[in-house]
C-alpha cells in the first residue's frame, strides 16, 4: 500500500465541538489566536462510533454496555485470554486497530507471565483547529428537575458552553509501511473515507448537533515514501472574523491547487467529497472543486458520492 494524506474540514454552529474537562467542559480554545481546537481522540471516537453502528467490530468500546479492561475486551472477542498466536485474528476482526493501532495485553506461555504488544496505527491525525477566529457564546445556566443527592428538594444547576461558528480542519496521514503491520487494506481505506464524511452529523448529541462535513480530500500517492505535508496551510478563507453561517465566506483553494500541481507526479489519485452548498474559489474564480483544481488534477480525481 502507498501513502495517503488527508484533509478534512467540517463546521460547527451553536454547539460544543470538543469540551475540555479541565475547563468545566468549555470548548477547547487557543485563546491567544482565538482558534477553536478539537483533539484527534474526539475525531477517532466519531469514527469508531460510526463503525460500530454499522456492524463493524472495534477494540475501543464497551462490553455489554460496561467499561472493561483491554484484556477483557479481547477475551470477549476471542473467548479466551489473548496470546501472540491470536494477533492475526484480532487484526482481521477489529478495524479500528487496523486504522489507529493499539496496545494489547498478551498472555505469556508461563502462568502469571504476560506482556503487551503495541502497534502504531497507519492512520494518524493532528489536532484539528478552526480556520476562522471563533467567538464563544456567553455561558447559559441549565437546570435539571432531578436532585443531585438523595433527600434534596432541589434540582441541579450546570453550565452550557458553546461556540457561535467554527470551521474546523484536520490533517491526517496513512502510512503505507505501517499498513503492512496492521493488515490495513484498500477496502478499509474506502470505509475510512465514508466514515469521515458520514460520522459527525450521525453522531449528534445535545451538545454536538449542528456539525456538518464540508470538504474531504484524500491524496493517494504513488509510493510509500511521499508526503506533501499539512494541507491545512494551503487553505484560505476570504473572511475569518465574525462568522456565523457557512454562507458568510468562501474557501479559497488557489494555494492548494498550486502545491498539488507542483507534486502531480507523486499523486496517483485524489479522492474527493465536498458540500456543493459551500462556495469554493481559486484565484478569484468560483466553481466546483474538481474544476478549480485544473485539468491535470481533475483527470486524477475520483468524486465520492455519499
Amino acid at each position: 500500500m502507498n501513502n495517503s494524506e488527508l484533509l478534512f474540514i467540517y463546521d460547527a454552529k451553536m454547539c460544543n465541538p470538543n469540551g475540555d474537562p479541565d475547563e468545566e467542559n468549555r470548548p477547547r480554545m487557543d485563546y491567544d489566536r482565538q482558534r477553536n481546537l478539537v483533539s484527534d481522540v474526539r475525531l477517532k471516537r466519531y469514527i469508531r462510533d460510526y463503525l460500530e453502528e454499522n456492524d463493524k467490530d472495534i477494540y475501543v468500546t464497551r462490553v455489554d454496555d460496561k467499561a472493561v479492561t483491554a484484556g477483557d475486551r479481547l477475551k470477549a472477542l476471542l473467548h479466551h485470554d489473548a496470546t501472540k498466536d491470536d494477533i492475526k485474528e484480532i487484526l482481521s476482526k477489529l478495524i479500528d486497530i487496523r486504522f489507529f493501532g493499539a496496545t494489547m495485553p498478551i498472555k505469556g506461555e508461563k502462568r502469571g507471565a504476560g506482556t503487551s504488544l503495541s502497534l502504531t496505527g497507519p492512520v494518524q491525525f493532528n489536532w484539528g483547529y478552526s480556520l476562522n477566529k471563533v467567538d464563544l457564546v456567553e455561558s447559559n445556566g441549565i437546570t435539571s428537575e432531578f436532585s443531585g443527592k438523595e433527600g434534596s428538594d432541589y434540582g441541579t444547576i450546570g453550565k452550557d458552553y458553546r461556540i457561535y461558528y467554527s470551521l474546523i480542519a484536520f490533517h491526517g496521514i496513512v502510512s503505507g509501511k505501517r499498513a503492512l503491520k496492521t493488515n490495513l487494506t484498500e477496502d478499509d481505506l474506502n470505509v475510512l473515507d465514508k466514515s469521515l464524511v458520514k460520522a459527525i452529523p450521525l453522531q449528534a448529541t445535545r451538545s454536538k448537533i449542528g456539525q456538518y462535513p464540508r470538504l474531504y480530500v484524500r491524496l493517494e500517492y504513488t509510493s510509500d515514501e511521499d508526503f506533501i505535508g499539512d494541507l491545512r496551510g494551503y487553505i484560505n478563507l476570504d473572511k475569518t472574523e465574525l462568522l456565523r453561517e457557512p454562507t458568510d465566506f468562501a474557501i479559497d483553494l488557489g494555494r492548494l491547487k498550486d502545491v498539488l500541481e507542483n507534486n502531480t507526479d507523486k499523486i496517483a489519485k485524489i479522492h474527493l467529497w465536498y458540500d456543493q452548498k459551500m462556495k469554493f474559489t481559486s484565484n478569484g474564480v468560483s466553481g466546483n472543486v474538481e474544476d478549480l483544481l485544473g485539468e491535470a488534477l481533475k483527470s486524477k480525481t475520483e468524486i465520492l458520492n455519499y
